[in-house]
């Protein structure tokens, strides 16, 4: 890092501090055999504790082959980061995948499990408490974890905060002709030693002071010395003087831009959001953050996107809320929600992308500006990654404000649509989970029945995918619930079919079929002929578990006759499949026999060969059961002769699971 200097003994103390073994913080005692060694540094917002921790995992980073993890808990605006969130973006970090709707015991398990023998480093910036960190800590001493925060984190044992005050003088001055070069430091070598003092040796505050000097080349390194000495003391300290110093000379456009950064989800900024933010073109805005930079009012990130310093963030919200009308702010929040919701739109439909270009979206794309499209897929899908965070953020802050729910459920949507297009819904699933969260939560604020249905679904959806077998079938109800008071037929059988779903998966035979029976008898009165198919199949795949193999030939028996009267052929192939299935459990060989040869035709008819193939195989171990195996090998030859000789490609299995 460029603007990185001296903190020499800093650095020293903690290389040695890695391998030093000290005392329990909380018992005296000497510490137990560490996990990972754990390496603090404190200091206020703006001291440079996050550059001097990068700059010592650069110097140590050779000891630890495996790698760098990163994680903050504290967003820009002081909120704390909830921890399952970074312990999941660290499991991800390392490239495996985490359940959806997972719990931070389990998170953190999995992360230690994760890191088991590997050499790594965990830089945990900006903690808020030690409960926080120790969720993050692997059980292993080959890790190293350093964490920055603002003071002591009592309760992890052995760990001793390296503490930072201020840049020595001779540093200070080093930075700042970092800023505005050597030759005015080496004018006035006392004006630059002057501004060190009036900057308190904080790194920040030289970045702000340097920042404004390196704008106005003319200005003298004495002058803006004597004009921070001069500044009331209701200026604040010396990054209260520096920051009216720099903000006081921008234009009155700027100003509010900057102002109004505050509103920026996860203190995240890239152009189009201060665009929508201060109502300006987008190649303004642009300039206008690049100038910012300059000036050390943000930092810059990767892919066009922008840090607001924390140490800022309570300074520019005390500018937001003295200078603007509340009304203007929720204007401002309601531009960049909804530039939001327009890009993920227009991030969705670069997505279903044909491998021709735009083909079948170009009336989606024709309906944006140009400046918010994207050139390619490739594009779209590095721009939803990089704004991940920021933009799930801006769903839990829109959804939290209660002011703008609709913007909030337009923003919640459209970012569920667009990350399923892209990572597809198994590889999107861990933040769905979070986002039909959301949902609920304003579907139950506004007695939104129908919208809460769906989200208690969805959620149910993921429990049940994930093993939660039990925390999906109380979802399930309470989304039966909702579907009866929207009076929503739709959610209400799709409830009620999942819950007899879950007892089934709980071996609960009585109750799945009973539940099936329900869904089925709704199916049957309004008409819907698919859904009474699919579900005289669940019933008699719940006979057939059960031993009920009358139900269940009867169910089947139904099911086959219902595809047949919708002209599905391979359903009524399937069917036909698992009718022939029972009657062989039943003890009826010659019937299955016969059932399953019009299963054969049937799946022939359909084009279905895996189908075919499985039936033929079926086919074959019941003439051996009848006792002509000459019959049976030529079923296992047919078989063969379709599949190949893979017994894994035989195996039926039944579209109404």
């Amino acid at each position: 890092m460029a603007d990185f200097v001296g903190r020499r003994r800093e650095l020293k103390e903690l290389r040695e501090d890695i391998a030093r073994t000290g005392l329990d913080t909380l018992s005296g005692r000497k510490a137990k055999a560490p996990r990972a060694r754990v390496l603090l540094i404190a200091g206020r917002p703006g001291s440079g504790r996050t550059a001097l921790a990068e700059a010592f995992v650069r110097e140590v980073a050779e000891q630890y082959p495996d790698g760098v993890l990163r994680t903050r808990l504290t967003a820009p605006g002081g909120e704390a980061v909830a921890t399952e969130r970074a312990v999941r973006g660290l499991i991800e970090g390392l490239g495996q995948t985490t359940p959806p709707g997972a719990g931070e015991d389990e998170l953190s398990s999995a992360l230690r499990t994760a890191l088991d023998g590997r050499r790594m480093i965990i830089l945990v910036d900006d903690a808020d408490n030690p409960h926080q960190v120790d969720a993050l800590l692997p059980d292993t001493p080959e890790c190293l974890v350093v964490v920055t925060a603002e003071g002591p984190l009592t309760g992890i044992p052995d760990v001793r905060p390296c503490t930072l005050g201020g840049l020595d003088t001779p540093s200070a001055v080093r930075m700042l002709a970092h800023r505005i070069g050597d030759i005015r430091v080496t004018v006035d070598p006392r004006a630059a030693e002057a501004v060190a003092e009036e900057c308190g040796g904080q790194p920040a505050v030289l970045a702000l002071v340097g920042g404004w000097l390196a704008a106005h080349p003319k200005a003298s390194v004495a002058d803006v010395a004597k004009q921070l000495h001069d500044m009331p003391a209701s200026a604040g300290g010396p990054l209260g003087r520096a920051f009216r110093l720099v903000y006081e000379s921008l234009p009155q456009p700027a100003q509010r831009t900057l102002r109004l950064l505050p509103l920026a989800p996860a203190g995240v900024v890239d152009s189009h959001t201060a665009s929508a933010l201060a109502g300006c073109s987008v190649a303004a805005a642009q300039s206008t953050l690049d100038d910012f930079v300059g000036l050390g009012l943000l930092h810059h990130a990767n892919d066009g996107l922008f840090l607001l310093p924390g140490c800022l963030a309570p300074l520019l919200q005390a500018l937001l809320e003295a200078k603007e009308r509340l009304a203007e702010v929720q204007l401002a929040r309601a531009r960049m929600l909804e530039r939001t919701v327009r890009l993920l739109h227009s991030c969705r439909a670069m997505a279903e992308a044909d491998e021709d270009g735009l083909l079948g979206v170009s009336e989606k794309l024709d309906a944006l500006p140009r400046a918010l499209r994207f050139p390619d897929r490739r594009a779209a899908a590095t721009w939803l990654d990089t704004r991940l965070p920021a933009l799930s953020a801006a769903a839990s802050l829109a959804v939290a404000d209660g002011e703008l729910d609709t913007l909030a459920r337009r923003l919640v949507a459209a970012l569920v649509r667009a990350l399923a297009e892209h990572r597809g819904t198994a590889g999107a699933a861990p933040e769905l989970y979070g986002l039909h969260r959301l949902v609920l939560d304003v579907a139950e604020r506004r007695g939104l029945h129908r919208e809460q249905a769906a989200a208690l679904l969805n959620l149910a959806d993921l429990d049940a995918e994930t093993g939660r077998t039990q925390e999906a079938l109380e979802r399930y109800r309470a989304a039966l619930d909702a579907g009866r008071a929207a009076n929503d037929p739709y959610a209400t059988g799709r409830a009620m079919e999942s819950v007899g779903g879950a007892y089934q998966e709980l071996a609960d035979w009585h109750r799945a079929s009973d539940w099936f029976g329900r869904a089925l008898a709704q199916a049957h009165a309004r008409g819907e002929r698919e859904d009474e198919a699919r579900l005289y199949g669940r019933l008699g795949n719940v006979h057939t578990y059960a031993g009920r193999y009358g139900d269940a030939l009867r169910s089947w028996r139904a099911a086959a006759a219902g595809y047949r009267r919708l002209a599905d052929v391979p359903g009524q192939a399937k069917a036909l499949s698992e009718m022939a299935r029972v009657q062989e459990y039943a003890g009826r060989p010659e019937e299955s026999l016969h059932t399953c040869r019009e299963a054969v035709e049937l799946a022939r008819r359909a084009g279905d060969q895996r189908l075919q193939a499985a039936l033929q195989v079926r086919l074959a171990d019941t003439l051996d059961r009848l006792g002509d195996p000459a019959a049976a090998r030529l079923h296992r030859s047919a078989a063969d002769r379709l599949l190949g000789e893979d017994p894994a490609a035989c195996e039926i299995r039944s579209g109404s699971d």
